[in-house]
């Protein structure tokens, strides 16, 4: 034992020095988005990698690894040097993960330093425009009427819209075929061209079809009404009669286990900042997010709310039997 202590002490001075030499000029921050480019997450990645460039003073770049309900991009992070360089940006799939992957080869909970929530997204539902409903009370009547014989669509498994829809039709205990596509741009495209009924998707990707009038909109899925001059008329669904429905797509951001606390603290604090920068909230805004102001930007209280989401969608997707592995 006492042969070990001078091992101990020299690993300990090691990550104290790595500490305080973060981050290193010569070594760029890669925020690795485990969904395709030019999605909502990465658009969110992207705007925060310039925020934090601000605050750390250095380049901060993307690395985009989609696939398996986010478990890929998670995977490579949780295996990654715990040195501060290498973080992931990941929505509510790191709640949804534990029960969407069967085999996943982390651990959500442990395998990660939690950083701090970035933002909120509201999400919508959404119509082909050929939809005869003109308000959502009339879009329950033709439900109802046409039970099995309704295609809802979504971005892929484990996607935003996926998550959004196993909850609707919980909600509403209705089950309608659900058709995946290979991310949000075909769902829509189908949906306007009214190869399919319905969506649930993120205002980052419907504000613009609702405003060009391409798709029908009906409630929004938030505990209030939106803000946002376009949206701000549309109900929520709690207030049309769908009971305790809510969901919105936060973002978080991660670090490997492992990671010193020195440098931790050094990316939460310039995490907050970023969060601060007028810039970024103004992008965030455009996005229809809501940049987080409140205790979740604290590490503890993240991990707290993560896990608080786990055991709310774990029965979820285990009742519906759809799996991204």
């Amino acid at each position: 034992m006492t042969k070990l202590l001078p091992l101990v002490a020299l690993i300990a001075a090691s990550f104290s020095a790595l500490a305080a030499d973060f981050p290193l000029k010569d070594k760029p921050i890669t925020l690795v988005v485990p969904f395709s480019a030019g999605g909502p997450t990465d658009r969110v990645a992207r705007d925060l990698s310039e925020a934090l460039r601000k605050q750390l003073g250095t380049s901060v770049v993307i690395e985009n690894a989609a696939g398996a309900g986010s478990s890929i991009g998670a995977a490579k992070v949780a295996r990654a040097t715990p040195d501060g360089h290498t973080l992931l940006v990941n929505h509510i799939a790191m709640a949804t993960m534990p029960a969407l992957v069967r085999n996943l080869p982390f651990k959500v909970e442990s395998d990660f330093e939690y950083l701090g929530i970035i933002n909120d997204v509201p999400m919508t539902l959404i119509a082909k425009p050929s939809m005869p409903a003109s308000n959502y009370k009339e879009l329950a009547t033709w439900i109802g009427q046409n039970k099995g014989k309704i295609n809802l669509g979504n971005a892929g498994v484990g996607s935003a819209s996926h998550l959004c829809g196993l909850l609707y039709q919980n909600a509403i205990e209705t089950d309608m075929t659900t058709v995946p596509y290979k991310g949000t741009a075909p769902a829509i495209t189908d949906l306007i061209g009214g190869q399919i009924d319905l969506l649930c998707d993120q205002t980052t990707n419907t504000t613009s079809q609702i405003e060009g009038k391409k798709v029908k909109a009906y409630a929004v899925t938030t505990a209030k009404r939106l803000s946002t001059p376009l949206l701000k008329d549309l109900p929520t669904l709690a207030e049309s009669g769908v009971k305790d429905f809510q969901i919105t797509i936060w973002h978080g951001l991660y670090a490997p286990k492992g990671t010193p606390a020195d440098i931790q603290v050094k990316i939460n604090t310039a995490l907050k900042a970023a969060l601060k920068d007028p810039d970024f909230i103004k992008k965030q805004e455009g996005l229809g997010a809501v940049v987080a102001t409140d205790r979740r930007v604290e590490p503890a209280e993240h991990k707290k709310f993560v896990q608080a989401e786990i055991a709310k969608w774990t029965p979820i997707i285990k009742a519906a039997g759809v799996y991204a592995d």
